[in-house]
């Protein structure tokens, strides 16, 4: 045990030691893994840097409590809320009031479902108890089941609960992977192509007379995925999620390649090979250094088609490019790297969350400058749509026909889930 006491002040002994273990509570509440070492090292921190500067009280606790580059905004979304920076504090407050819908102006983004949760267990179970007292009975014939309201949840809205219960039903999903034909060829009784050799072979064999034709067909082995996720700030809170789906196709095949890429691109294929999604979480962030900043596609799309396409992009690959197409280089050289792409894959499906909006159009010019260049577009912001995903990486081995109930953007279907916001 350390010896360590809080500071004191002039008027009576200081709560900053409290102060900090129920930020810890907090955070922990909301999925960080502290333990109560991370608090007494968060004391020593405080105590050798002060409390004068707010700044450095900040990165004091952000190098106790923050270990992975995807935990610091909630860690940052929390201490600003905790400490009372009042510009979110009115946001905290405005969750204890009746609300009014209006349309959103501005960045304007509402509190994560976690840390509110996390900050309001108290009043939550209080509630809960109110609602017991006077519990009714309804009739739930027509209502959802928990499993279905999981699976039509966005990502950004699910709780820590909820989030771990979609990240499990992730790694059960049914992953398969389409095949695609090959150069080679094998011996099939009702092959399409006459095997001349093979036919040639059997007439020595029979002598003169009748002789049966043998037949052979392509060879088909499981095509090559190809994962491009964008990590950014505007996809942080999908991107997590989205890279236990990476694990889960890369624990159904071996010739899956993951790669991350913000400001720079980074193959993670080894990372995630670890049985243990955790861990190869863990790893795969540990390699990353750009998590949460800019978007920089085109630049990043130019080093994979230098880099690695070759490799990776062979025999028919499929390529699951995720990102919402906000770039920070403004489309600069994208369309040129996309085109590059789509030639050298034999499906370029695009996922972007941004489709969960009715009203979404392709206004960014990073999202004009990808979409004649991709195959199929698709949402990516719920179970359900990667259910769909799953199944459509069988089912459409090529890409699918415009069917009267897909919206169009140029000359590309796009796949909207409907009912969904």
């Amino acid at each position: 045990m350390s010896d360590f006491q809080p500071r004191t002040t002039t008027n009576g002994p200081g709560r900053l030691g409290t102060n900090l273990m129920y930020f810890a509570r907090t955070l922990r509440a909301a999925g960080l893994p502290i333990g109560s070492g991370a608090v007494l090292d968060a004391l020593r921190a405080v105590e050798a840097v002060g409390v004068a500067r707010r700044d450095d009280f900040y990165w004091a606790l952000h190098a106790v409590f923050v270990r992975r580059a995807d935990q610091r905004p909630l860690f940052d979304e929390a201490f600003h809320v905790f400490w009372r920076n009042p510009k979110l504090l009115e946001r905290v407050t405005s969750l204890l009031l009746p609300t009014v819908h209006v349309p959103p102006q501005g960045d304007a983004r509402p509190l994560s479902r976690r840390l509110s949760e996390a900050l309001f267990a108290g009043r939550e179970r209080e509630a809960r108890t109110r609602e017991a007292e006077n519990e009714i009975e309804l009739d739930a014939t027509l209502t959802w089941s928990d499993r279905e309201v999981l699976r039509s949840r966005d990502f950004e809205q699910m709780s820590t609960a909820e989030l771990v219960a979609a990240k499990a039903a992730i790694a059960h999903l049914r992953t398969a992977i389409p095949s695609a034909p090959t150069r080679r060829y094998r011996p099939h009784p009702h092959g399409a192509l006459v095997d001349m050799r093979a036919t040639l072979r059997r007439s020595l064999r029979l002598g003169s007379g009748a002789v049966e034709l043998a037949r052979r067909r392509r060879r088909r082995k499981p095509a090559p995925i190809v994962v491009l996720c964008d990590i950014s700030g505007s996809m942080s809170r999908y991107s997590r999620v989205l890279l236990h789906f990476s694990h889960a196709l890369a624990r159904a095949r071996t010739r899956v390649s993951s790669f991350v890429f913000g400001t720079r691109l980074t193959n993670i294929t080894r990372q995630l090979r670890d049985r243990d999604v955790d861990a190869a979480i863990e790893r795969a962030s540990g390699e990353v250094t750009d998590w949460d900043g800019g978007t920089r596609i085109g630049r990043c799309l130019g080093v994979f088609n230098r880099e690695w396409s070759r490799r990776v992009c062979g025999q028919g690959a499929v390529v699951l490019f995720i990102t919402d197409g906000l770039d920070r280089d403004v489309g600069e050289g994208l369309e040129s790297q996309a085109e590059r792409l789509r030639k050298s894959c034999r499906r370029l499906i695009w996922l972007n969350p941004l489709l969960r909006y009715d009203g979404f159009e392709p206004r960014a010019a990073g999202m004009r400058a990808l979409l004649p260049h991709v195959d199929e577009l698709r949402p990516v912001h719920n179970l359900e749509s990667l259910e769909d995903l799953c199944v459509a990486l069988v089912d459409s081995p090529a890409p699918p026909a415009r069917t009267p109930g897909t919206a169009e953007f140029g000359s590309m279907a796009v796949h909207s889930m409907p009912g969904t916001r």
